[in-house]
Parts: C-alpha cells; structure tokens; sequence
C-alpha cells in the first residue's frame, strides 16, 4: 500500500472514531437536555402517578375512565338544588297578610247617622230611596302599620293587624263597631303594599321593589317583573336569600326546570349577577393555555376539544384527554366515589381516549360545567421533540456556513 493510500485510510478511521464519539455525546446531551427542557403539562404517566401518591394528591381525586355508564350520570345534568330552600321554610308563603310598613285604607259603611259619616247620610248609587238606603261611608285617613304590628282605629283602639289578610282585619274592626254603630260594614285594601314584597337587584334593567301578588310569582317571575336580567340566561347567576339561608344557581336553569323555580316569599331578597361561563385549557392542546367562554346554552365535550383545536400533532398524547371537575354530590354518589368533599364539590378527573371511535360519541353525551379544566396530556416524546428542534436551530447556521465554506 502506498503512503498516501495509508494516510487517506487513517483519515477514514479518525473520522469515524470523532463521528461516533460525536454521537456518544449527542446522546448523552440528549438525555440530560430533555429532562431540563420546559414543558406545558404532565403526561399521562405523570397524571396516573399522582393520583395513586398520597403526598402528590392530598385531595385525594380519584382518575375515572369515561364509558357509556359515566357518560350516562353525566348527562343527566343535575341542576343546582335551589328548591331545598323552599323545602326548608317551615310554612307556605301566603302573599296577601298584611305586615310591618303597610299603609291602609280602610272605608266604612253605616245606617243612619253613623260615627264617622256626617250627618244626613249619603244615598248608594242605584239604591231606590227609603230607610235602608240611608247609608253613609267613609274613609279614614291612611293609616300605616306600625313597627309592633299595630294600627289605631277611632271608637275601636289599637289592634294587632300584621299577619291578619285585609279581610281578616276588616272582619275584627267590624265586630269592635257593633253595639256603637248600626249595622256597620268595614273594607280594608292595602294601598301600599311593603311586607308582601321582594328586593331584587344586580345585573337587572330595573332593579328595586316587587309587589309580590296572590299570583304566586316564582323566582323567574320576579327577575322579568323587574325587567328581566341584563345578559343570556346561562350567564346570569341568581342568589336567592331566604332568612339565614342562601341557595344559587343560573337563570337558565330555573326557566328549565320547573321545580327549581320555586315561589317568591315576602321578604326575599334575590341578587343578579353577571357570571359568565368558561373552561380552562392547559397541555398540548391545538391553541395556547386559554380561558374559553361557552358563548352558547350548552357545550359538550366534544365541543369543548374541538374549539381549543383538539390534541396537537406534535406534541399531544390522544390517548389521554383529562377533564378536571369539581363535581356534585348527587353524581359523584350516583359514581360511587368515596373522596372527601370540599366547598367546591368532589374532585374527580375524568380520562377519555381519543384514539379509541367510540370515545368521540361519548363526548358528545358529557355537558361541561363553569370553571372545569381540559388538560390534553403531553406526549413521552415531546421532549425529544423539542430537543431536536433546539439541535436543529443550533447545528443548522452551522452546517450552512461549512457548505458555502467548502
């Protein structure tokens, strides 16, 4: 062999010893490159093993895969239990007693020369002539009810007036006129009604007082009285303060469900408040991290994923969706879990593949709730991913300048 054969020949074994010490190094880069590199989520193993560590999941959330079952409790859509407080009240409302504040107007009939009528009489109109048609009336001046439920009638005294209805009343007056009057026939009407009302107010185009009537105006009855709420049904939140007891839910589900309208009570006060529905987005999703609005009555699932894109090509795991939930307790029974509560709900995480056909039906089924959480777990290969990515954007300027070098 030649000498330039020779050194051509050891110039090929240099370069294939420096090549693959290169690539022993790349390697060993790589591996300590990807676990220093940032991330947007856990992935799908990382989920799993925090829910089954006691020191990662103090919540102690159980992770359930979604299957037609699941799917079904879902839902079922449980409304907030707004009507407990009309279970809780210890008696019927009954709109037409008089309370506390009431103003009066009490007129009375008599024969003949009467106590309160001048003298002479006044004929009724339509009444022919004669001894019976002498009848005077009269109104007393307004009288209002006082702090202790009291009211002052001339020849009769103070009498206990509140939680008596205006017939009631009249029929009491009545009977303290007989014997001092003849025949004497008594009416009472509550000219400004303010025990039998309700306050309403916040995001409502008329906030104020409402007369509540015999009626029996239920809760959505008073909110459109008061000219109905300022933004959609779904995202108008109704607090209902009944006493010491305070119930919510949206306006929405009160006008869909019947029996969560329950009836206004006298003294109600009932708050308005704009609260918009959204979800929030986390992992490799097709969008960035984002708070989402519903813009719409009812979202599902399914629609839930498609508006943020769906998994992402390069760096989602669709095997593992995850829906984080802070559920009802009707649910999260009807479930069969077992987690302590909080103030929130049970949490509960919810897995669904996207791989699998089936899935994407099951999706459709699940309505999302306000302040839920999609985490689109990262793929294991993310990271390599975006390692390659940053060896690329290293090497490549690089790799350039030889070429046009050589």
């Amino acid at each position: 062999m030649c000498l330039g054969h020779l050194k051509c020949a050891r110039r090929r074994k240099n370069s294939v010893q420096t090549f693959l010490a290169c690539l022993s190094s790349l390697g060993a880069l790589t591996l300590s490159g990807c676990n220093t590199l940032p991330d947007s989520g856990p992935t799908e193993s990382k989920v799993l093993e925090a829910a089954r560590s006691q020191q990662l999941n103090p919540l102690g959330f159980h992770i359930i895969s979604v299957t037609p079952q699941v799917a079904g409790i879902l839902s079922a859509e449980i409304p907030p239990l707004i009507s407990s407080l009309d279970i809780a009240s210890s008696s019927s409302s009954r709109n037409d007693r008089i309370g506390a504040g009431d103003v009066l107007t009490i007129t009375i009939f008599e024969l003949g020369s009467g106590l309160f009528a001048p003298t002479g009489g006044q004929a009724i109109p339509g009444v022919a002539p004669g001894p019976s048609a002498n009848v005077t009336n009269q109104n007393l001046p307004p009288t209002q009810v006082e702090t202790d439920g009291t009211i002052n009638i001339p020849y009769v005294g103070r009498l206990h007036a509140a939680g008596l209805t205006p017939q009631a009343l009249a029929e009491i007056i009545r009977g303290n006129l007989s014997g001092k009057s003849q025949n004497p026939q008594v009416m009472v009407r509550i000219s400004s009604d303010i025990a039998n009302t309700v306050i309403v107010s916040g995001e409502v185009h008329h906030p104020g007082r409402v007369v509540l009537s015999t009626a029996q105006e239920h809760l959505s009855d008073v909110v459109a009285i008061a000219g109905g709420a300022v933004y959609p049904p779904e995202d108008s939140h109704v607090e209902l303060v009944r006493g010491d007891k305070v119930g919510a839910t949206d306006l929405g589900t009160l006008e869909s469900f019947p029996q969560e309208d329950i009836h206004a009570h006298p003294g109600d006060r009932i708050h308005v408040i704009y609260q918009p529905r959204t979800y929030t987005v986390f992992g490799a999703a097709g969008t960035q991290a984002t708070e989402t609005p519903f813009k719409s009555p009812h979202v599902s699932l399914a629609e839930a994923l498609a508006r943020v894109g769906g998994p992402n090509d390069n760096r989602a795991d669709p095997n593992a969706a995850f829906l984080f939930r802070f559920e009802d307790p009707v649910a999260a029974k009807q479930l069969g879990l077992d987690t302590p509560p909080t103030p929130q709900g049970i949490p509960v995480v919810y897995q669904i593949d996207m791989m699998n056909p089936s899935s994407y039906f099951l999706a459709q089924r699940i309505p999302m709730k306000t302040k839920d959480v999609l985490l689109i777990a990262n793929a294991k290969t993310n990271k390599f991913y975006k390692f390659d990515q940053l060896i690329s954007t290293l090497i490549s300027p690089a790799i350039t300048a030889a070429y046009v070098a050589h």
